[in-house]
């Protein structure tokens, strides 16, 4: 094997993937595929009861050269973006309402998801990045035993929203090189009234540590195009409600003060956002000033001024 190919072409050649995706794929039948645990049976493919509403095929959205994630992804080429339909959290501020919580898109098998990775290799993408995967990590599996045998070559992205099984992305050490995390919030609270999830701070924290694990801090080549690592997402909210200063003193102390860190400045109310008085406006020129003082203060050295 090439030394400059992705780790998951020697786990494809030991067999490793493959056994890796049997045991992800018989997962689906008492599903804790993501940290909900449902037990839904997702081989119904019809009337999945799941919390994602997704079955035994992935739904996908879209597939596209994405110029607008951040640099060291996007590079000159764009980042080789797919977007799967649902999500196991229910933000009801989310910028993408329609592919998340109302699903737009279709269900496509093994065969056909792979055919998206190696287009996206064709037209020249830097990475594959998988754009809430959470739910759908089997299917990914499959479907990546297939581009992997037919030449699929780039790094994987896992663009998640950090609400994770910890069993699961076990199953994904060696494969994915750059991890995408979210870290949405620190109060519990506030991620059960705003994502449905009072336990997401909990299961974040165990994810991160987890995929800080697998690929450490964020590692660009000469090129400034991220290699491997970690590279976590935060958005700031009206009114303080992210707890930017609490999830800055966690990454900083707890993962490491070289955590490559975009913090964002894009909120504005979507979905549903407008029926929670708290976020129903978008941020203020001082709240993010703020943040990005708090993030230096706790000690984050790497900061994206997304």
């Amino acid at each position: 094997m090439p030394d400059d190919d992705p780790s998951y072409v020697a786990l494809l050649e030991t067999g490793e993937l493959a056994e890796r995706t049997r045991r992800a794929l018989a997962s689906l039948a008492d599903c804790a595929v993501c940290a909900r645990h449902c037990g839904a049976d997702r081989l119904d493919d019809v009337n999945p009861a799941s919390f994602c509403r997704t079955g035994r095929r992935a739904v996908v959205s879209s597939y596209f050269a994405h110029h607008g994630e951040e640099p060291c992804l996007r590079g000159w080429n764009g980042s080789g973006t797919i977007f799967f339909s649902h999500c196991n959290l229910r933000c009801v501020f989310c910028q993408n309402f329609d592919i998340s919580w109302q699903g737009q898109g279709r269900p496509v098998g093994a065969e056909e998801l792979a055919a998206m990775m190696l287009s996206l290799q064709r037209q020249g993408c830097h990475n594959v990045n998988f754009v809430t995967p959470s739910h759908v990590v089997p299917q990914i599996l499959e479907a990546l035993c297939v581009a992997a045998q037919r030449g699929l070559r780039l790094p994987l992205v896992y663009n998640t929203g950090g609400y994770d099984s910890l069993e699961t992305l076990q199953l994904l050490d060696g494969v994915v090189d750059v991890y995408m995390p979210d870290f949405k919030f620190w109060a519990p609270e506030v991620s059960k009234e705003l994502a449905h999830a009072d336990d997401y701070r909990e299961i974040a924290c165990r994810a991160i540590r987890e995929m800080h694990r697998q690929v450490g801090d964020l590692v660009l080549d000469d090129r400034g195009l991220a290699r491997r690592g970690l590279l976590v997402r935060h958005l700031v909210m009206p009114n303080g409600l992210a707890s930017t200063r609490e999830v800055m003193r966690f990454l900083a102390r707890e993962i490491s003060p070289d955590t490559y860190v975009n913090l964002m400045a894009q909120y504005r109310p979507a979905g549903h956002a407008r029926d929670h008085e708290s976020i129903a406006r978008s941020i203020t020129l001082d709240e993010y000033r703020e943040a990005l003082a708090a993030a230096r203060e706790e000690g984050i050295r790497r900061i994206d001024r997304g």
